[in-house]
């Protein structure tokens, strides 16, 4: 029966949860935002613009790929099986990942769903695909190549042995490491061992050249260990890849060493590290001192190198992630910029080997400090070949932390990820340590778009699914406080059309005017205004404004100015930033802020470890109230719920929740603004701000409560109504007419809640039974009424009536959120829970929903329109001068057998290529042959290329014997005009002289 005397306790005469039912409780998985575990593979797709990320399969989550696009366009697609994954390939529809079970899923852009699994007969060490082709070659372990028909699902009969092992047949275990088709002849495969390089020949179906990497006794190599040069050395092989036209090949091994080799003759053409050239050769350069003296440093490996080029794909450089001493300061990316490739039937073995040793720039992409980056991914402009790397406008860097970050390329200049990548990809982007949310006014937020300067869009690709528009509904509004000191700001929604879905950024390292030692603890946005406080670990607080930036496009120098305890900051904005939430002013305090609140009617209030708070009014803005709680504890205590104990009155106390409210204090016939502070030990002390003749404000402490444990939660609650009693722009412009509000306020500790009238007024409360309440508000479900919801220990969700404080239902969360992260999770007025499920995934629950997961997205990651260019090929010379042409119908043909059927994207493909070969005036080959030459075999049409090739030679020998006819009569007629010339010169000066 007690639960029914604790409304007439707290002085409320009506039940604001008669509406509301067990029946109406059940939890619904809204939406995810993040990455859920540890990212270990990137991908993107140049034709369809979108990025691809796989993660690994941690204690946190299962592997799983993200497929993102344009704005908020984004895929979950889950693996088949408990997983991690190594490798993911955009082919043309399709998207292919390969797990740590060495299992290979296709899945479809289109449906976005997985149409075929494949598992090797033996483990997966490479994985190569081709835009061009319907095949996938898989390297595995034993050294064999397999292929997998991606149009047919099922494998093919193509299967290459193990060439290493027939060369040299007392070579231990050699494994694939790597795979890639040359970049313009498509039927010359480099293959790469562990113990070196091979390049086969789809045409003659054999190895057509062999390298290995031999390092004789007293070269250095790349070995940070100067002893290990005494003996014959063979750098395992790490990655081998072409030059961007297939004029060389280079191959990394285990020792850092970067090796250049001819393709035609397999001569080694320079071996040279990062830091050093010719370090094959006897005396070479000398081992890297390591931080004391007699000390060496040791390198990082090549984690993974590409040779790019620009839209000339013989302008080429190097990008290389690892290989740099492990004691060097400047980690990230190396980039060696080669210049323009000599050409190489006129240039002579040196000048090829000076290009590779002397080149024109190097240089490093920098990265976040002590940030090893492990992996990257190329974003080209246009184009889908060139193994991914032809004139790429930007790099996304992994890092080992599993972090990313942006450059742009080849210069290194950090991209702002905002606006730019998905909002999952922010959580990583670096990792976010803190969230805050506001419930914003959604004509507000559709106002709030910044105008910020920032290149090419990244991602263009897939296309949004309608949803329903709540249109009368306030906004979820995340801020989300990055390790770096930047807070992003973006709408998280309630599951419907989020209309204004762009980001808002600021940069606290900005606004403080340093950047070490940047930690947020706190943040707080009045949903009214849109002003922003953000609080620091060091005890800054800066409050950012909406507004138009003067200094636009100007770096502008900083003019310290303070008056009445702030310091304004307004020329600290950022150049790059034209409108946006600006940097307005800062108080610097001691300690760490651990509580802050931004009200919408003008004020902003901080509380500090050192047990200080602040009250900051924004008219000025000038700083109104600043005082410790010790100082309040002077002045007694009004009420109190417990016994007080020399335990916590010992105990240090600081501010821990702040809240604004507007309603009548015990024993006074009007409202006024009162601003309700709770602390760590559990006291509650209440402050009221008064308005001053000169227009300014005061603030008075008027009691204090103390309550069992520490407060996470402070509601304010019209009496009458049931409606929240905050200080909003209507209660506040209410007390000029006035207008009086009956109010309570509902204060949730970790052990109880209590109910009452401020200040210190004896109420109604309630014990929760052996389990602690992390987090917890008051919800509404639609016009049912008002309940009290919380997160607890068990793992569960509970509501509570109001006042009645009984329990009305309770779910189990555990399996969806963090139960050890509770204490962050963020309640809103609608009864949506956002709460962390890993340490960079949250997730989005509705309490009043059906108990269905709605997560599933609808989005559309394919362009059907966008076609995959056709593929680069050999020059015409280089045709008519004997190199045989493969298309990729050709590869068709041998990977598939004769008898397979053409495919659609074989028959779109042919037509891309005739329309190709139609602007080029160029020979059709069999891939766009139509007609009887389509069911013609491999040998005849090999046969039928070299009558081709013959007769336009033949041809070619008659132009030029028509040339050298035409040249030799030209010359006859240039001959008989001199002299006729010559002679008409010389009779007139004879008969000048004889008087003619």
């Amino acid at each position: 029966m007690a639960h029914l005397l604790r409304g007439k306790q707290a002085g409320i005469q009506r039940d604001f949860s008669a509406g509301l039912g067990p029946q109406l409780f059940a939890i619904d998985e809204v939406a995810r935002y993040g990455i859920n575990s540890q990212i270990s593979a990137l991908a993107y797709d140049p034709v369809q613009f979108l990025l691809a990320v796989g993660t690994n399969d941690t204690q946190y989550g299962g592997g799983k790929l993200y497929v993102f696009g344009q704005s908020r366009v984004s895929i979950a697609l889950p693996l088949p099986r408990k997983s991690s994954v190594k490798s993911i390939h955009f082919v043309a529809d399709k998207l292919i990942c390969v797990d740590s079970k060495n299992e290979i899923s296709v899945f479809s852009l289109e449906t976005s769903r997985i149409i075929s699994t494949y598992t090797p007969p033996g483990s997966v060490t490479a994985l190569l695909t081709d835009p061009a082709l319907d095949f996938a070659l898989v390297g595995l372990q034993n050294g064999e190549i397999v292929a997998y028909d991606l149009d047919r699902q099922h494998p093919a009969p193509l299967r290459i042995p193990n060439l290493w092992r027939q060369q040299y047949p007392k070579s231990r275990l050699t494994t694939i490491v790597t795979l890639v088709f040359h970049p313009r002849d498509i039927g010359c495969l480099l293959i790469g061992y562990n113990a070196g390089a091979v390049i086969y020949s789809f045409k003659t179906d054999q190895a057509t050249k062999f390298f290995q990497y031999e390092l004789p006794p007293g070269a250095p190599g790349g070995d940070s260990d100067p002893t290990a040069s005494s003996i014959r050395r063979y750098p395992r092989l790490t990655q081998a890849i072409w030059h961007p036209t297939g004029t060389f090949v280079l191959t990394g091994h285990e020792d850092s060493s970067l090796v250049v080799w001819d393709p035609k003759d397999g001569r080694k053409v320079l071996a040279r590290t990062i830091q050093d050239a010719n370090v094959d050769e006897p005396g070479g350069a000398a081992a890297i001192r390591g931080a004391s003296p007699g000390t060496f440093a040791l390198k990082c490996p090549l984690f993974r190198m590409a040779w790019c080029s620009k839209d000339n794909p013989d302008d080429t450089g190097l990008l290389i992630a690892g290989g740099t001493p492990t004691t060097s300061v400047e980690k990230g990316l190396t980039f060696i910029d080669l210049g323009q490739t000599p050409n190489y039937t006129t240039s002579s073995w040196q000048i090829l080997s000076q290009h590779f040793q002397k080149p024109k720039w190097q240089h490093t992409l920098p990265t976040p400090p002590n940030a090893e980056v492990v992996d990257f991914c190329l974003i080209p402009r246009r184009s889908p070949h060139y193994a991914g790397s032809h004139d790429p406008i930007a790099v996304i860097a992994l890092l080992a932390s599993g972090e990313v970050v942006t450059l742009s390329f080849p210069s290194g200049h950090a991209i702002n990820p905002t606006n730019q990548l998905h909002v999952s990809m922010s959580f990583v982007h670096p990792f976010i340590n803190r969230l805050d949310l506001a419930y914003v006014e959604r004509t507000r937020w559709l106002g709030m778009v910044e105008n910020r300067s920032k290149g090419p869009t990244l991602l263009n690709g897939g296309a949004e699914a309608k949803r329903s528009i709540m249109r009368y509904a306030n906004r979820n509004i995340l801020q989300a406080a990055h390790v770096d000191g930047t807070v992003r700001i973006w709408d998280v929604g309630h599951g419907d059309e989020i209309e204004n879905q762009k980001m808002i950024q600021i940069d606290m390292t900005r606004a403080v005017g340093r950047s070490e030692s940047v930690e947020i603890s706190k943040m707080s946005m009045a949903g009214a205004t849109g002003e922003l406080a953000v609080g620091l670990t060091t005890g800054e607080v800066a409050i950012f404004r909406w507004g138009h930036n003067k200094g636009f496009g100007n770096e502008i120098r900083h003019a310290e100015a303070k008056a009445f305890g702030l310091e304004t900051i307004k020329d600290r904005a950022e150049p790059s930033v034209k409108e946006g939430l600006l940097p307005l002013t800062m108080f610097e305090g001691q300690g760490p802020v651990t509580a802050l609140r931004m009200s919408d009617v003008g004020f902003a209030a901080a509380g500090f470890q050192q047990g200080n708070l602040v009250i900051i009014d924004l008219r000025g803005p000038a700083v109104i109230y600043q005082a410790g709680l010790d100082e309040l504890a002077s002045q007694g205590k009004r009420g109190s719920f417990r016994r007080s104990n020399s335990q916590n009155q010992s105990k240090a106390e600081w501010p821990i929740c702040i809240e604004f409210g507007v309603m009548s204090l015990e024993g006074e016939d009007y409202s006024s603004i009162l601003l309700f502070v709770g602390t760590n030990v559990g006291r509650l002390a209440t402050f009221k701000l008064l308005p001053e003749s000169h227009g300014g404000y005061s603030v008075k402490f008027v009691g204090s409560t103390t309550l069992e444990e520490k407060i996470i939660s402070i509601s304010p609650i019209d009496a009458e109504l049931g409606d929240p009693a905050q200080a909003t722009q209507f209660a506040v412009g209410g007390l000029r007419e006035g207008r009086k509000v009956n109010g309570v306020i509902l204060v949730v500790s970790t052990s109880g809640v209590k109910l009452f009238r401020p200040p210190a007024a004896k109420g109604a409360q309630k014990t929760f039974d052996d389990v602690f309440c992390d987090s917890a508000a008051v919800v509404r479900y639609q016009a049912a009424g008002y309940a009290l919801l919380g997160l607890f220990g068990d793992g569960t969700a509970k509501t509570f009536s109001i006042p009645a404080l009984k329990q009305i239902a309770s779910a189990n969360v555990s399996h969806i959120l963090d139960v050890r992260r509770f204490a962050e999770a963020i309640i809103t007025p609608t009864g949506d829970i956002i709460g962390w499920t890993g340490p960079s995934e949250i997730a989005l629950l509705n309490v009043w929903g059906t108990g269905s997961d709605l997560t599933r997205s609808l989005d559309k990651l394919l362009n059907i329109e966008a076609l995959v260019p056709p593929r680069p090929t050999i020059s015409n010379v280089q045709w008519m001068t004997g190199t045989l042409h493969v298309t990729p119908a050709d590869m068709d043909a041998l990977i598939g057998g004769p008898n397979r059927p053409p495919s659609k994207r074989m028959i779109e493909q042919r037509r891309a290529e005739e329309e190709q070969q139609r602007a080029m005036k160029r020979p059709a080959t069999v891939g766009s042959s139509t007609g009887e030459k389509e069911d013609e075999g491999y040998w005849a049409y090999m046969q039928r290329q070299m009558q081709e090739r013959t007769q336009n030679l033949n041809i070619m020998g008659d132009s030029m014997d028509k040339v050298e006819e035409s040249s030799s009569n030209w010359a006859d007629d240039v001959n008989k005009f001199v002299s006729k010339q010559k002679k008409k010169a010389v009779m007139g000066f004879v008969g000048s002289k004889l008087g003619f």
